[in-house]
């Protein structure tokens, strides 16, 4: 990103004088914009489903007895029921390059 800034500015640097209130009006409508996304409500994650054992394996595609004994950050305890993130096992799988 900083390379841009750097194009851009040595643009500015060699723009002929009439062309520089464009350049200003570009300049100031790409800092309204960043003031605009910066104000914006930040977005709700969506909904997450709690999935199980058999639908997290099919998804994972591993055995259920790994997703039972295994340290999984998207494993959920919920009473005696385990239960699995979909949200968790989409960052899993994200991360894993699958």
């Amino acid at each position: 990103m900083t390379e841009l800034f750097e194009n851009i500015f040595r643009a500015v640097q060699s723009c002929p004088v009439d062309r520089l209130p464009r350049v200003l009006g570009m300049l100031t409508e790409i800092s309204e914009t960043c003031r605009a996304r910066l104000s914006a409500p930040a977005q709700a994650p969506a909904a997450d489903e709690l999935l199980t054992c058999a639908q997290a394996a099919e998804r994972l595609q591993c055995s259920r007895d790994y997703l039972y004994k295994a340290a999984l950050p998207f494993r959920r305890k919920l009473g005696r029921k385990t239960l699995f993130s979909a949200y968790g096992i989409a960052e899993f799988l994200r991360k894993q390059g699958r």
